[in-house]
């Protein structure tokens, strides 16, 4: 669905992404991992749209590596940023709302299955996201991605100061949308454990080179490790 091919990209004359290839399939999760200031983010950010890049991206055999971001979110890919995001003055229902600004007026609405996978939304659609909790902030912003319907969702650590039982309900959802097998899931994470549970597919960033990639159950923990500590 979404394949990407000797991507470089640079920030003025700092080259952060070397040469990075990479793969995202319906019904799988593709984790990249790597320790703070390697390129993670800045890989998800060409993806979504943010960063001219040199190379190639692939998205459903037709080449986008020009497109703007809202084009490529027309075409059914979402980008959830690390730190969310969320608009504060706005209320939960209207940061909903953001992501009908992709979409055909037809389908203009609200899915009742975002309140099914978060439930406690629900109840705070009138509170303002910034009075939200981080864990809350972070499912709002997950949500706000899904009312786009997308085809592949992006998702930048997730689990960043999240509190441990919001983290599970997390790994959850992002579970169940994997296992219909609709969506390609992207995650970039520093978490291993989080990670490790739900990577079909792994690769480790270095300065901005893929160093290990590979199919999550042969995923190396101990190799995998040297690469997301200090």
């Amino acid at each position: 669905m979404l394949k990407v091919e000797h991507l470089n990209l640079f920030y003025g004359a700092s080259q952060a992404l070397h040469q990075v290839e990479l793969e995202a399939r319906p019904g799988e999760v593709t984790c990249i991992l790597g320790r703070n200031g390697v390129g993670k983010t800045s890989l998800l950010k060409a993806l979504a749209g943010h960063h001219p890049v040199q190379g190639k991206i692939i998205w459903e055999d037709r080449e986008i590596t020009r497109l703007k971001p809202d084009e490529r979110a027309r075409r059914g890919m979402a980008y959830v940023p690390q730190g969310r995001d969320i608009f504060g003055q706005l209320t939960v229902a209207e940061n909903l709302q953001i992501g009908f600004s992709v979409l055909p007026r037809s389908q203009r609405r609200i899915p009742a299955e975002i309140y099914d996978l978060f439930p406690v939304l629900k109840q705070m659609l009138r509170r303002r996201g910034g009075d939200l909790s981080g864990g809350q902030q972070q499912q709002l912003a997950i949500a706000r991605a899904l009312v786009t319907r997308p085809r592949v969702l992006m998702l930048d650590e997730p689990t960043e100061g999240i509190q441990p039982s919001i983290i599970r309900d997390i790994q959850n959802v992002i579970a169940l949308l994997r296992d219909r097998g609709e969506m390609a899931i992207i995650l970039v994470e520093q978490y291993f454990d989080f990670a490790r549970e739900l990577a079909d597919r792994f690769l480790v960033l270095d300065r901005g080179h893929v160093v290990m990639a590979g199919d999550g159950k042969t995923m190396d923990a101990g190799e995998v490790q040297k690469h997301l500590t200090v």
